[in-house]
């Protein structure tokens, strides 16, 4: 077997995924180099060398690659930060290694604002009405708050608030939601236009979903739809967090989706794609560029935004079932050959264990918070021994959680850990995350409830099915 050397620039669970996706290449006897976030237990078992850069800044990245140059053939990087920050545009321009992601240039998640029009340049029919609010263009906070009002009264306050700087989904402020009076409005609005421009967009209603393509420069190749559940507590209430749990179908998209829905987010996400390219390739745009957030209303999908990097945890139930081999992907999209990968028609769902203050849980349910187990040691054995009663059916990646000097895994401040469960259906996929996810002790820690439920799912179907009516 031909030995490869591959640099992961990790977060947490996603990239869990993307190590166990490496690992189990029957091509290629893999060394992987990974720069992470904390000592995640699953990385540094598998790691030929691992090192923590708690901030994942793009400088120490840079001094990890350059230390084992000669050994790495290829890098991949899942969080957005370093993208949005140039560690492309710094490891393979000094050190001439592939990175797989976008050069900073076309990182197009630094900007919401930048995105907004682009997409009103190439694909307005499907662009929500939108407003922007710079803090340049404004001396005055009354003059803001007069604008901001007069433009609510044409969307009849019906609207979604969001930064402009990524917030990984936790900036934004949709009506309905997050705010109910023009006073919360303006609240959730000014601590944005604090910090930077804020984009005022009608609240589309509909139900959501997730578009991911590998990219090699040349092609786009879609990847089955998936459904992420954005916001912290059963019934999606709540605050938004980066995302508590996702599904995929057996094909390529949702229940409550028509495949003329899936066809129309392909060629929606072309348009962008051919402005971008510029001409017969663009290699800038490698990896996993367009990462899009979909809603399906009556008249078809609109587009909310893009993101730059694969999903986090939408790309988890997908990596396992690439039949493929994932390092020669990686090769195809840094050759510019890539035009197809084949997927397995399974289902798959993903339910992520998160901290008592994740999300509020601790503050919005302190009667359910076993407060005793707070800190202490996140137990995975029981949950990895499943293994044996599912195979590879059932997978088991640690997030944000540390392994220490006594042996022990504890869970951080974010998302801990995710099960995933594979099947021929939705539901049974669902039975094997959640057998899972009951085995994972310690830590209290908590998950969501309802993801991927039979009446989550029958919900959303009606809830289309009634808007379809409408039109």
């Amino acid at each position: 077997m031909e030995r490869v050397g591959i640099l992961v620039v990790s977060y947490g669970s996603r990239e869990a995924a993307i190590v166990d996706a490496f690992l189990r290449s029957r091509e290629y006897k893999v060394d992987l180099y990974i720069a992470d976030r904390q000592r995640n237990p699953f990385n540094v078992k598998r790691a030929k060398e691992h090192v923590v850069i708690p901030d994942l800044n793009v400088e120490s990245i840079y001094k990890f690659a350059e230390k084992h140059r000669d050994e790495i053939d290829f890098g991949i990087v899942g969080p957005e930060k370093p993208i949005i920050e140039g560690v492309r545009d710094l490891i393979e321009g000094n050190l001439g290694i592939p990175m797989i992601c976008p050069t900073k240039v076309y990182a197009l998640e630094r900007s919401k604002v930048a995105q907004r029009l682009l997409f009103q340049e190439v694909v307005p029919e499907v662009n929500p009405r939108f407003k922007i609010f710079d803090p340049k263009d404004y001396k005055d906070l009354s003059d803001v708050k007069r604008d901001l009002f007069k433009w609510l009264d044409e969307l009849d306050n019906k609207v979604a608030v969001k930064p402009d700087a990524p917030a990984a989904g936790k900036g934004v402020g949709v009506w309905g939601d997050h705010f109910n009076t023009r006073d919360e409005i303006w609240e959730h609005f000014l601590a944005n236009f604090k910090v930077g421009p804020v984009i005022v967009e009608e609240k589309i209603e509909g139900e959501e979903s997730s578009f991911q393509a590998f990219c090699d420069g040349k092609h786009i190749v879609p990847l089955p739809e998936t459904r992420d559940y954005k916001r912290a507590f059963d019934g999606d209430r709540g605050p938004n967090t980066g995302g508590m749990g996702t599904y995929k179908d057996r094909g390529n998209i949702l229940p409550f989706m028509r495949p003329e829905d899936w066809e129309k987010e392909k060629r929606i996400v072309e348009r962008i794609f051919e402005r971008l390219k510029g001409g017969g390739s663009n290699p800038n745009l490698r990896g996993v560029p367009f990462y899009e957030a979909f809603i399906h209303t009556g008249k078809g999908p609109m587009i909310l935004e893009n993101n730059s990097r694969p999903g986090d945890p939408e790309i988890i139930p997908i990596l396992p079932l690439l039949k493929d081999d994932f390092v020669d992907i990686c090769f195809r999209i840094i050759e510019g050959t890539l035009t197809h990968v084949d997927v397995e028609e399974k289902a798959a769902v993903v339910v992520y264990k998160v901290p008592p203050k994740y999300g509020g849980y601790i503050d919005a349910f302190p009667h359910l918070v076993n407060r005793s187990e707070i800190g202490t040691p996140v137990i995975l054995d029981e949950a990895e021994g499943l293994s044996a009663k599912y195979g590879d059916n059932i997978r088991v990646y640690p997030g944000s959680m540390e392994i220490r000097e006594d042996g022990k895994f504890y869970a951080l401040s974010s998302r801990a850990v995710c099960t995933l469960g594979i099947a021929d259906d939705i539901q049974s996929a669902r039975e094997i995350a959640m057998e899972g996810i009951r085995a994972i002790r310690g830590g209290a820690l908590w998950n969501r409830m309802d993801i991927a439920s039979r009446e989550h799912i029958e919900r959303s179907i009606r809830h289309m099915e009634m808007l379809r009516k409408r039109i």
